[in-house]
């Protein structure tokens, strides 16, 4: 879920292609919950430059609590070579959280 997570933080920058990861870690808090309890995750592009992306994705378990985070670096070069930024049409409506 880091991965994807931080692939679509860095999506949300206006790539199309997302790069490769050059790092990923995680690291477990407390207990996610039961089976079939929801988990929020949010992912987060904290940094873009030329060459990496960092991104961060947490995950809070029914009672709000931070049952794990993750950190994802991914290689950009070859992403941005070629393709221009993701420009949303004027008057699109976009969500600032999603239920």
């Amino acid at each position: 879920m880091v991965d994807l997570g931080g692939s679509l933080a860095v999506a949300s920058m206006g790539l199309y292609a997302t790069g490769v990861s050059t790092d990923l870690n995680v690291t477990y808090l407390s207990g996610g919950g039961k089976v079939g309890d929801k988990i929020q995750a949010s992912a987060v592009c904290e940094k873009i430059g030329k060459t990496l992306a960092f991104t961060t994705v947490t995950f809070r378990n029914a009672k709000g609590e931070l049952a794990a985070r993750g950190s994802h670096t991914k290689y950009v070069t070859q992403a941005w070579q070629g393709s221009e930024p993701f420009t949303p049409p004027e008057g699109a409506e976009i969500a600032d959280e999603v239920d």
